[in-house]
């Protein structure tokens, strides 16, 4: 048993992996020594700290200094070479601890031992420290879950709640609610839940960041198979979350939103619902939350002649799995995220592979981009108390600060258009000197893999050479004439050069500024949302609109974080905000809550200020980041912490409650 303890019911009601007891430790102190030397420094101390109920091992001369990542993580945070010397007894004596007393478990920690251990992880950071208990199964305050049942609170009332999509970001929403036990329905309009990792299921598909900061803090899978997940990994994950939260029966799969109407008299949304075979269903719902996402509508050009094609073609989202693409001729149009994983893919079983770029992509270095995770993290995470909980908060904290001091743009930098400040040169300096060892003895190809734009002004993809590897492939040719058309064998660039091919893949995005695409919201006075936008999405707190009363969206505009913070969490913070309004409207005994114009143009003011301080906001740079009118409308600019602290709360002043 646990010198801090058992299990509290508080812990396990907010983990749906939550885990009773552990393996005891029986190993050798050789062994034991192996494993340390193998682990990640201040994650395990963190969680050896907790297991054996002594954070006095966790001394301020131990602390991470969480040095600054310009393009590789720092080893264990940037301990020093002393500091992981010493820092490794402490884990070797306290791993003894361990076995010798026959830990196994481990409760809910005190306050203070909280607070003591995020402050040595934190490196003294204590305005993180909320943030971080959300995050924290083991704290006794993890906040995320509502204390609060609707039954309790409704008095009586008829209230239901709409959420649109069963992705991420739905499950996100739906499980607090449902938590709170507030009456909800679930709309997919697929035929299986999991949203954006349903739909892509091509070659290679994966994630391009580390697993363990990709997942849910009320869903902590330990067991994770890889350090950067597949694709079916994460369609398993999602899965498992919605059922073990009871949530996957009650999703009214085929069923597709097209049209919101608030009926100001009644004070609800008339929603109309079309599923697979045309026939619609009108219903009415007191409130309605989109969680539909951002990546989910393809990007595909119009090029002339492409209905002459003969071949196959494909955008990647839409993979036919049926395809046998080996032997075929294949053309990739793109060189963005889901052409980085296609092409090395199918690379080696392929007649010949053409790949149409028009702009390189920066990566960044990741060489444990295909490894899976360690012999050493399976044994922690199997015999530490939440070791791997530890490393999925670990992972968050790292992410806090990220790599914002890299793509800062400094005023008046005469290294422009190429790069925005110092340290953007010499992040694009380190990063060429990779592609030149990269590309070496193929000098013909280096000059179209170096990027000419500043780094991290576009999304950023993770690099373990397989990239260079598949484009000096002697049956791959890269292609960086424009298209001017297509025939029906293949594909004309404005070289005249004919490439020949039976499939082409459309690796080329989506349309991720459209936002609520193929619906027809109509708010406050019948007017429709995407009029009142004019093609630029705009949201408070990325999540509710002037006029559209009881409208919430879950990855809304502006809440995409890429160079720093998780995206989990931003979406819980959503789902948990929208929740927040429905307890406050019902604690008032309103009808419905409709935030103020002045509060939008104040969030979006600081927003945009931002967003022009960064690579991707320069009047230079041209990005999927940015919509029509070429505001950065996708990227929230700061840390995680500042979302934190701007969804904490409802604030009065910036909503109109409705009789």
């Amino acid at each position: 048993m646990s010198a801090a303890g058992v299990r509290s019911v508080q812990a396990a009601a907010d983990d749906l992996f939550w885990q009773d007891t552990y393996e005891p430790v029986i190993e050798s102190d050789e062994e034991l020594l192996r494993i340390v030397e193998g682990a990640d420094l201040p994650a395990l101390l963190a969680a050896l700290a907790a297991a054996t109920g002594d954070t006095t091992i966790l001394t301020p001369d131990l602390r991470p200094p969480l040095v600054p990542v310009d393009t590789v993580n720092h080893p264990h945070g940037g301990m020093t070479p002393d500091q992981q010397e010493r820092g490794r007894r402490t884990a070797l004596s306290a791993l003894r601890r361990l076995r010798d007393e026959e830990i196994t478990s481990v409760g809910i920690l005190s306050a203070d031992d909280t607070n003591t251990i995020l402050e040595f992880l934190c490196n003294g950071h204590s305005e993180w420290t909320g943030m971080l208990q959300h995050e924290l199964d083991l704290a006794p305050n993890k906040g995320g879950a509502p204390q609060w049942r609707f039954e309790d609170i409704a008095d009586g009332r008829d209230f239901s709640v709409l959420i649109v999509g069963s992705g991420v970001a739905g499950i996100a929403a739906a499980h607090r609610f449902s938590q709170a036990g507030v009456p909800l329905t679930i709309i997919e309009a697929g035929d299986r839940l999991g949203g954006t990792w349903q739909k892509n299921r091509y070659p290679g598909v994966r994630l391009d960041t580390p697993t363990f900061g990709y997942s849910y803090s009320f869903a902590q899978r330990a067991d994770w198979p890889h350090q950067f997940a597949q694709g079916c990994e994460i369609r398993e994950y999602l899965e498992t979350v919605a059922r073990r939260a009871g949530l996957d029966e009650s999703i009214e799969f085929g069923s597709r939103l097209v049209r919101a109407e608030w009926i100001e008299s009644a004070r609800v949304w008339r929603v109309t619902t079309r599923s697979g075979d045309g026939g619609e269903k009108t219903r009415e719902f007191n409130a309605v939350i989109s969680a539909c996402g951002q990546l989910d509508i393809p990007n595909i050009p119009d090029f002339p002649g492409q209905d002459a094609f003969t071949g196959i073609a494909m955008h990647s989202q839409d993979w036919d799995e049926s395809v046998d693409w080996r032997g075929k001729r294949v053309a990739v149009i793109g060189t963005g995220a889901s052409a980085y994983q296609i092409v090395p893919a199918v690379c080696d079983d392929v007649d010949s592979l053409v790949v149409f770029q028009r702009s390189a992509p920066w990566m960044l270095p990741a060489p444990n981009y295909h490894d899976g995770m360690s012999e050493t993290f399976s044994w922690l995470a199997r015999k530490v108390p939440h070791y791997a909980q530890w490393f999925r908060l670990w992972v968050l904290i790292l992410g806090i600060p990220g790599r914002f001091h890299t793509v800062r743009a400094e005023s008046g930098w005469e290294g422009a258009p190429l790069s925005v400040s110092r340290k953007n040169q010499e992040v694009r300096e380190e990063l060429t000197r990779i592609l030149t060892e990269q590309f070496a003895g193929h000098p013909e190809l280096l000059k179209h893999a170096i990027p000419v734009y500043p780094p991290g002004a576009k999304r950023m993809l993770r690099d373990n050479g397989v990239w260079a590897k598949a484009l000096t492939s002697a049956h791959t040719t890269l292609a960086t004439s424009p298209i001017r058309e297509f025939t029906p064998n293949g594909i004309v660039t404005e070289d005249g050069t004919e490439h020949a091919v039976d499939i082409i893949v459309y690796a080329t995005g989506f349309r991720p500024s459209e936002y609520l695409e193929g619906m027809e919201i109509l708010g406050r006075g019948g007017h429709e949302i995407h009029d009142v936008w004019e093609g630029d999405a705009r949201a408070y707190n990325g999540v509710t609109v002037p006029g559209f009363p009881n409208f919430f969206m879950v990855y809304g505009p502006n809440v995409g974080g890429v160079v720093a913070g998780s995206l989990h969490f931003m979406l819980e913070r959503a789902g948990e905000y929208a929740l927040k309004a429905v307890r406050e409207l019902l604690e008032r005994r309103a009808s419905a809550l409709d935030v103020k114009q002045a509060a939008l143009e104040r969030f979006t003011a600081w927003v945009d200020s931002e967003n022009r301080q960064m690579a991707w906001g320069q009047p230079y740079v041209r990005t999927w980041y940015q919509n029509s009118a070429g505001r950065v409308s996708q990227i929230w600019p700061f840390t995680n912490i500042e979302y934190w602290d701007a969804t904490e709360s409802i604030d009065p002043e910036d909503y109109e409650f409705l009789a």
